[in-house]
Order: C-alpha cells, then sequence, then structure tokens
C-alpha cells in the first residue's frame, strides 16, 4: 500500500552531475600509536592540501579500510561538511585491492585519480596529469613526481618510445634530487642511502610534442583512465598488501603506457608529517563551487537544519491533512 506520493517525484530536483575526475583516496588507520601515531595528522594534511591545491573539478571518494573510532569520525565530519562526496566505510580491512575493486568500479568519473592517505598535493597537480593524458595515445596511468620503477612495468613504454621518430629518449641522472631526497626518505631511507641509489642513475625521460614525462609510474598516486581500470580489474584478494604490482603489471601487459610527471606534483609523506610542508586550511571542493548555480541556492539553504527541521514538520502536518483519511 501506498499512502500519497514520494515528494522527490514530484518536485524532481536537479541531480548535480558527476566531475569528469573522481579522486579516490584509500584510508587504513587502525589505531592512533606505534607506527600510526601521527596517521590522522597525515591524513588530514592529505585532504586539506587536496581542497586547497585542486582548480580542476573533481569529486572525492573515500575508502575507509576499516580505521579507528576517531579516524571514522574525522570523515564522518568532513562528509556533512560537504568536502567528502562519497565516503564509503568498509566493516573489515580488504586490503588495498578490494579497496581498488569497489572504489574504482564505483567511482563515476572518466578519470580516477588515485592517492594513498599520505600523499601530499602541491598546485596544479591534476591540470599537470590530464595534460599527459590527454597529449599521449594509450596512456594507463600517470604518477605525479618521478619514480624509478622496474622496467619490466614499463616494457609497453620504451616500446612505443622506440618505434615513433617524434619521440626523444634520455637516460641517466635527470630528475631533481630534492624530488628523489623526498620520495626515498618517505620510504624509511636515510639522506645518504638515497644518494647513493640517485647517482646510479636509471631515469628514462621521454620528450612528445613539447611535453616531458619519465618512463614508468607508480602505484602509491596515479591518475588513470576509468576505462583502462575496468579492463584489469578485479584483482584477486590474496592479502592486505603486497599485490599492488599486479596492477601495474596488467597495465604494462596490455600495452599502456606508464608515465611520470617530470617534477613534483605531488609527495608521498610516509607515517609522520614532513617538517618542511605548509599545513593547510580545508574548504569546499572546487568541484561544488565549479557547478553552483544561482538555481541551486535555495537548494542549499533548504538544507541548514535552522531551515530544514521546520520545514519538514510543516511537510508532515500538510501530508497528514491530506492523506490521514486513507492511513487511517
Amino acid at each position: 500500500m501506498r499512502v500519497g506520493q514520494n515528494p522527490v517525484k514530484v518536485t524532481r530536483p536537479p541531480l548535480p552531475p558527476p566531475a569528469e575526475v573522481t579522486v579516490v583516496v584509500v584510508n587504513f588507520i587502525p589505531y592512533l600509536s606505534g607506527y600510526f601515531a601521527h596517521s590522522l595528522e597525515v591524513l588530514k594534511l592529505t585532504l586539506g592540501s587536496l581542497w586547497a591545491h585542486t582548480e580542476t573539478p573533481f569529486d572525492l571518494l573515500v575508502f575507509d579500510n576499516a580505521s579507528c573510532d576517531e579516524v571514522r569520525a574525522y570523515l564522518l565530519d568532513e562528509h556533512r561538511a560537504g568536502r567528502i562526496r562519497y565516503l564509503v566505510l568498509s566493516e573489515k580491512n580488504v586490503g588495498i585491492p578490494g579497496a581498488w575493486n569497489f572504489a574504482f568500479q564505483a567511482a563515476p568519473g572518466k578519470y580516477v585519480a588515485f592517492a594513498d592517505y599520505d600523499i601530499y598535493f602541491y598546485p596544479g597537480w591534476l591540470k599537470a596529469h590530464l595534460e599527459v593524458l590527454q597529449a599521449f595515445p594509450r596512456v594507463g596511468m600517470v604518477t605525479g613526481t618521478p619514480v624509478r620503477p622496474p622496467v619490466e612495468f614499463s616494457s609497453a613504454t620504451l616500446a612505443w618510445a622506440e618505434e615513433q621518430p617524434e619521440v626523444e629518449v634520455r637516460r641517466g641522472v635527470l630528475q631533481r634530487w630534492e624530488d628523489y631526497r623526498a620520495h626515498y626518505q618517505s620510504l624509511g631511507f636515510s639522506e645518504e642511502e638515497a644518494r647513493q641509489t640517485y647517482e646510479e642513475g636509471g631515469d628514462i625521460l621521454l620528450r612528445y610534442r613539447g611535453l616531458e614525462v619519465f618512463a614508468g609510474a607508480g602505484h602509491f598516486q596515479f591518475v588513470a583512465p576509468k576505462a583502462v581500470l575496468q579492463e584489469v580489474l578485479p584483482l584477486p584478494l590474496k592479502r592486505a598488501m603486497g599485490d599492488e604490482r599486479l596492477l601495474d603489471r596488467r597495465i604494462n601487459d596490455r600495452g599502456y603506457l606508464r608515465l611520470a610527471l617530470p617534477r613534483a606534483y605531488v609527495r608521498h609523506m610516509g607515517n609522520v608529517p614532513p617538517a618542511d610542508l605548509p599545513e593547510v586550511g580545508a574548504r569546499v571542493p572546487v568541484a561544488a563551487a565549479h557547478r553552483a548555480t544561482p538555481a541551486h541556492w535555495l537548494y542549499r539553504l533548504a538544507d541548514w537544519p535552522w531551515v530544514r527541521k521546520p520545514l519538514l514538520a510543516l511537510y508532515n502536518r500538510i501530508f497528514r491533512l491530506y492523506y490521514r483519511r486513507v492511513s487511517e
């Protein structure tokens, strides 16, 4: 039995279209002690830098892998404030592969911008990724800082570069020392160890139609076409971490390019906020402001608690006035 009509059917409020880019952040902070003592600070710096330094419209999807109550309370607050569009709270830790399987399929955007919860975003990061994705053919993933992954995961990229007369290939020590040191130390290595491996070389720089990129990408952060990710999913659920290389391998095996930007547009922080990074304040994501029109102000006003509560009470009385005989 149905009493009256669903008001959403009758009023048909406008639905906001999804942004072209869905930013996906996967988070796992099981407790705030030991290794994870500063992880909530890191997460706040990640999301704060994302909101403050992203001018390209985006929707944010956060997949929480069964974090502790304090972390979930923070995420729920940010969701209520309108800074997280989609918030997924997993009952159990399904690992990185499980989170990717869910979030990459659920993301509504044409592009998926993935980041672990310990990534700092610099101004212009997303625009720089999209320029490469749209300029190079068959791009599978682009990482926002120079990396030196095993060459076996970039064989398709190197094969393409060698076949293209338009591509200039350079090898050696080509990335900035500052970028390399920051990334290497975020992995737990000393500056001395970073310097030693840096001077060993291994960078492969590609120049194509005026743009420079490094061959190779990282799975800690990247932007990829959703269509490419759908080709390689689902990933098997064997363990929480350690199977991420399978994503790299599958994208490479299908002949897609794996690339990295020529300088650091993002920074892997590790489990402690780096002292040289400035604090950033949260603000409403640019996607919301970008899509706002004068026609939407009334909907935003009506959703404020001090307006919403009396309006719903009035609506309930009107509904009962017209339909009480049927319901009784």
